[in-house]
């Protein structure tokens, strides 16, 4: 009987150890990412907490939180069983920011100006609806039964489809939402902010602003072989600096998203442990340090603000676009990044279009071609801010195909040689859900085929 109760006593021993040492620490990640989620969800597309803490917080781990929403001062609290509380607060035109106990609330801000441009054009130029236009080269029984297929069907929670949009010949050929969500809901996009985020340099490079063939301006990094980096390195997440991308434990990435007050400086402080342009290791780090480069083209943070929607995102009418800020002002280009699924298509479209939107062009048609160019040492699969079918890992789908992809398989996959853009936003991914065999058999639906 005593050899038994002094087993269960070192069991418990050890149980509360691991606790202490592998599981404690993780509790302001934990909240942090739940306080944030819900936030994001009830304050920009209304969201109930029980919609979010059944859907976007059902992940392992995050599910522990318990939180509470204060309507009349828009924040939220999370906590882990009384553990490690964290709060985030929504202000409007910033969204939400996951704050610190010495974050002053009362503290004013500047916040974007936002133009929408007035237009009586449909979509995507406009926000009409579009005639209905019917192509003799699409197989449309086929077509829906692909969209559908992406769907669960009635009880299944394994696809977790939210939206599918098929864009072709800038008309909408198919069009799908999940229960609780329609035209109109915000989406996070995860990663898939990435792909804007490198956009702005594709557009002050159009400008005649930005060269990004120089070495990056940092100033710690002139000391030391850093200094040889450039803003191309960056871009194409081949800078050769260290970062580990980890969202299931304490990371470089989980430490910068929900603990850092100014997220632009996480991967400045990193040493090489490559050779600039010679190493691709993919890093949000890299991305959040583009937007404080981009910080720095601008005399004024107001400045800066409004840039991000007046050169792009209000330019091409995704008026629904919102970037998060982090506690020091910055936009979160890696991963804050929320628009309804229209908006999202009609990013895919400019890049469709080579930068030309309606007759202006927003970037040059070069740039296309460059965020689509494959990165040294990546196999085939980046180019710059962007992914890439160049290694055929969709291996049924065209290799000029290149997408943004965000976490829980967000995308926005552009088909250049088919004319053709396709959103998909949710919450699985492979292998949960088969991208390659989704597009395949929205492509196969075209009778006319492209080549690969």
């Amino acid at each position: 009987m005593k050899k038994t109760v002094l087993f269960f006593v070192l069991l418990l021993l050890v149980a509360l150890a691991y606790l202490r040492i592998a599981i404690y620490p993780q509790l302001d990640l934990i909240s942090g990412f739940s306080a944030k989620s819900v936030a994001s969800g009830h304050f920009l597309d209304n969201r109930s907490l029980e919609t979010i803490q059944n859907g976007d917080n059902d992940i392992p781990k995050v599910d522990w939180a318990t939180n509470e929403i204060d309507e009349t001062h828009q924040f939220v609290t999370s906590n882990v069983y009384g553990f490690k509380e964290r709060k985030a607060i929504f202000r409007e035109g910033l969204g939400a920011t996951l704050i610190n106990d010495d974050f002053d609330v009362t503290k004013p801000y500047e916040v974007p100006k936002r133009t929408k441009i007035s237009s009586n054009l449909p979509f995507p130029y406009g926000n009409l609806e579009q005639k209905d236009t019917v192509f003799a080269n699409i197989d449309y029984e086929k077509l829906q039964n692909a969209v559908a297929n992406a769907f669960d069907k009635k009880g299944e929670k394994n696809k977790r489809t939210r939206s599918v949009l098929v864009v072709y010949k800038d008309k909408i050929i198919a069009e799908k939402y999940a229960a609780g969500f329609n035209k109109n809901s915000r989406i996070l996009g995860w990663s898939m902010t990435k792909s804007i985020t490198g956009t702005y340099f594709g557009i002050l490079q159009h400008q005649g602003k930005m060269d990004i063939m120089k070495p990056a301006p940092i100033a710690v990094w002139q000391n030391d072989e850093r200094k040889k980096i450039t803003i191309n390195d960056l871009l194409h997440m081949n800078s050769g600096l260290e970062w580990e991308e980890d969202y299931g434990k304490i990371s470089d990435v989980t430490k910068m998203l929900f603990i850092s007050e100014d997220m632009t400086k996480s991967q400045i402080e990193k040493p090489l442990v490559g050779k600039p342009n010679q190493t691709w290791n993919y890093s949000s780090g890299t991305t959040n340090l583009l937007s404080g480069i981009l910080r720095q083209q601008f005399k004024t943070h107001q400045e800066y603000l409004d840039f991000w929607y007046s050169s792009l995102l209000d330019k091409i009418g995704m008026n629904s676009a919102i970037i998060e800020t982090d506690m020091a002002g910055n936009f979160v280009g890696s991963s804050y990044g929320w628009a309804t699924t229209r908006d999202w298509a009609k990013f895919g479209l400019l890049y469709l279009h080579k930068g030309n939107w309606n007759g202006e062009q927003i970037f040059d048609e070069s740039w296309a071609k460059y965020v689509a160019t494959p990165t040294n040492t990546s196999n085939g699969i980046y180019g710059a801010q962007f992914w890439l079918n160049a290694g055929g890992n969709f291996p049924d789908l065209p290799k000029d195909m290149y997408r943004c992809s965000g976490f829980q398989g967000q995308m926005v996959a552009v088909f250049p040689s088919q004319d053709l853009v396709i959103v998909r936003m949710g919450l699985t991914e492979d292998p949960e859900f088969d991208f390659n065999g989704f597009l395949r058999e929205v492509v196969s639906s075209f009778t006319t085929k492209s080549a690969k």
